[in-house]
């Protein structure tokens, strides 16, 4: 019976099975019982195991199963002042280090991050994405992290790491010089630039950085609906066509509202014919407007002259141009490649019918001598 009472007194089997996917460091409780001289440990693949003695960091052990016996035990040994063949009980406390890849936590940037882009100019940006962290020496995250925190969860260093993260993106950004429109394309590239700059500040608390991705990078709202706004521009192109064009769809449907016939075909065509008028009296008005305010009887001012097109001229492998077309005559054969806006590929300009008159009053080619 007592020595069922003494042996209850120490622990001979050392071991930790994490259950909660987000521990990084558990402290294994020894509720006041003495570690048997000779005691089994076991440290799974994922694990390290730390004995801090009197608190003074001694051995580490990594994976496998060990006796604790002073032949693997050397600084636990020194501390304790073990002489060989000694195998008194003893008390330590033992930490598990989960030595796995956290992944899937989130970073991003609180404050907008300014730069100076080469295009839009000062510009404001925010980014996000995520990164996974693991343990990669044990003693100076024990030392510089941990403490003596015994149940030490992903949780209570993630805010940390993350602030590490967010000002190396901050830097990273601000000094790439890459456009904002080219930033998407170029997310992965900036990732690996910040993983090598954070890996320094890591390393000094025993920590890596597996994974960092940049996941987004975007711009504020009412810079994105100006953005919007220009793009929407581009597509339009030539406002005063794409006016001209959205009347002429509105008549036509106005037309085709009453193509059933009978009276619904007059009301159609009344309405495209009144929106037509409506158009011309539109247009005299300005007309007019502008003549009164010269004067009330002098005459509208004539319509300015048809703009002249531009031609470009291939030769010898080079292209010159543009040529307005009232000069052309004297650069050009029939056999000149030309081209000019609304072209798909270069034409001779024999062949261009808006060109046939410049050869119109030219001579025909001499005859062969002899």
């Amino acid at each position: 019976m007592v020595f069922s009472f003494l042996k209850g007194q120490f622990i001979d089997v050392i071991e930790w099975t994490d259950a909660s996917r987000d521990t990084m460091v558990y402290r294994f409780e020894r509720y006041g019982n003495s570690i048997m001289y000779g005691a089994k440990l076991t440290v799974r693949e994922g694990q390290m195991a730390v004995f801090i003695h009197e608190g003074q960091l001694a051995d580490v052990f990594s994976p496998g199963m060990y006796m604790l016996e002073t032949n693997n035990m050397p600084l636990l040994t020194a501390l304790q002042h073990w002489d060989h063949g000694f195998n008194s009980p003893f008390k330590s406390e033992i930490y598990f280090v989960n030595t796995r890849r956290f992944a899937g936590l989130k970073w991003g940037t609180q404050n907008p991050v300014m730069l100076r882009d080469p295009e839009f100019g000062p510009l404001r940006l925010r980014a996000f994405g995520s990164y996974a962290v693991r343990v990669k020496d044990p003693v100076p995250f024990m030392r510089e992290i941990v403490g003596t925190d015994g149940d030490f969860t992903q949780d209570k260093i993630a805010g940390q790491i993350r602030n590490i993260v967010v000002q190396k993106v901050s830097r990273v950004l601000a000094a790439s010089g890459i456009p904002a429109l080219d930033m998407a394309a170029n997310t992965k590239d900036l990732s690996d630039v910040v993983g090598k700059a954070i890996a320094p500040t890591l390393e000094e608390y025993g920590l890596e950085m597996p994974e960092l991705y940049i996941e987004n990078i975007s711009l504020p709202p009412e810079v994105e609906k100006v953005l919007d706004q220009r793009t929407s521009m581009g597509i339009v192109g030539d406002l005063n066509k794409f006016t001209q064009f959205s009347a002429a769809q509105a008549m036509q449907k106005a037309a085709e509202g009453g193509s059933d016939g009978g009276m619904g075909a007059g009301l159609g065509a009344g309405m495209g014919m009144g929106m037509g008028m409506a158009m011309a009296q539109g247009m005299g008005a300005q007309a007019m407007g502008a003549g009164q305010g010269a004067g009330a009887s002098a005459p509208p001012p004539p319509p300015p002259p048809a703009a002249e097109p531009m031609w470009h001229i291939a030769e010898n492998g080079q292209t010159r141009g543009p040529i307005a077309q009232s000069q052309l005559a004297a650069q050009i054969t029939r056999e000149t490649l030309v081209w000019t806006e609304g072209q798909s590929d270069w034409l001779k300009a024999g062949e261009v019918s808006a060109l046939a008159r410049l050869f119109a009053s030219m001579p025909p080619p001499p005859p062969p001598a002899g």
